[in-house]
């Protein structure tokens, strides 16, 4: 029964990225920009190269900001979106760039029917999920689940990872936060929420073996492609030092956010910097609704995990936004709940709003803005 709502929430979510895509095709035009290489740029084009070469087969060679060489830059990106990519790009008549949209989109979809099965956990109308949906599809920066980019693989794999704990389904859900380890590193997050969910299903004696067997399968995707790194660079930190030298990215204890934060209050420079922040604003507001809201803990420490996994690491602040994305989906289930008890107008207007909102904003991150998103 809960799958009768599939088709109606893929249906929201195409519906509301195609809103997306539009409104950046409108914005390429107007700064005279070609929407493929839009939709492709950036973290894109990284993984077009490893879907094409691999991690060392790269035709030029790699540097630094600071235009060394750098060939273990590539290492930085994880490896199961480009192989997928590759994969699908061997079918007849499809390149590579439309390999990686289509997967992106597929998976976009299946993390649309994960957040229905999600909210219908929590709250058994329909309204809750397909608002969930539409909020997520529509949050800033959700662009990138239309983009050669991993959030909408990662999504899928965190949110059916979430429902398969909730609803005690271990050995799923533990398979599946192995493989989200293989697409990023937020993965640290959802590792954090399965296992601590799976030890305490364990302790109190409820299907104690396979929650054992769920908290081992966890953390293995992420590990282990950090030891293949470490192997690669003989350093048992090569990938964080791989971060740390091509993008400035490292563990501060939220040094940089703060100052980025209060430099942007101060001075406003950017659209980008000033969205940055009201975005981190948001998530940290939405997080406290969260718990107050009382949902399932598991959902609280996933998304209050990767808000501080996110303000407390240094590099790119202006992409915040987009490092939050994979947290939105738990962390706009209140405003869901909120909205899904107004009237059906009402409801409307204000999920139009916030989509045409964060539709924009993505737009603009992509042809406004001249820098890494």
């Amino acid at each position: 029964m809960l799958g009768s709502g599939y088709p109606r929430a893929i249906g929201v979510y195409l519906l509301v990225r195609l809103v997306g895509v539009a409104a950046l095709a409108l914005a390429a035009a107007w700064h005279e920009k070609d929407l493929l290489e839009r939709l492709t740029s950036w973290d894109g084009q990284w993984y077009l190269q490893l879907a094409r070469f691999g991690y060392d087969g790269f035709p030029e060679p790699v540097l630094d900001a600071e235009g060394h060489a750098f060939p273990d830059a590539t290492l930085a990106f994880f490896p199961l979106y480009p192989a997928i990519v590759s994969g699908v790009g061997t079918l007849p008549g499809i390149s590579l760039e439309i390999a990686a949209l289509l997967v992106s989109t597929v998976a976009g979809a299946i993390a649309a029917c994960g957040l229905v099965r999600l909210a219908r956990l929590i709250d058994p109308r329909p309204r809750v999920g397909l608002v969930l949906v539409a909020l997520y599809a529509g949050a800033p920066m959700a662009v990138t689940l239309s983009m050669a980019y991993t959030e909408a693989l990662f999504t899928a794999c965190a949110v059916w990872s979430l429902v398969f704990v909730l609803e005690r389904q271990w050995i799923p859900a533990g398979g599946l936060c192995l493989i989200a380890g293989l697409v990023r590193s937020t993965a640290t997050a959802l590792i954090v929420a399965v296992v601590l969910a799976a030890l305490v299903a364990a302790w109190r004696g409820q299907d104690r073996t396979r929650a054992l067997v769920a908290a081992a399968l966890a953390p293995l995707g992420l590990l282990g492609f950090w030891a293949y790194v470490a192997e690669r660079t003989a350093s048992l930190t090569g990938w964080q030092d791989i971060e740390w030298r091509g993008w400035n990215t490292r563990w501060d204890w939220g040094q940089e956010t703060a100052d980025f934060v209060l430099r942007t209050l101060a001075t406003g420079d950017s659209v980008m910097d000033v969205g940055s922040v009201l975005v981190l604003f948001g998530a940290v507001a939405l997080t406290v609704a969260a718990i107050r809201l009382h949902l399932p803990w598991p959902l609280i420490v996933y998304g209050a995990a990767v808000v501080l996994l996110i303000a407390g690491t240094a590099g790119l602040p202006f992409a915040k936004p987009r490092f939050l994305l994979p947290a939105m989906f738990v962390l706009l289930i209140p405003l869901a709940l909120e909205l899904a008890g107004r009237r059906r107008s009402t409801m409307i207007a204000a999920v139009a709003a916030a989509v045409a909102l964060g539709s924009w904003y993505s737009a603009y991150a992509l042809t406004g803005w001249a820098y890494a998103i």
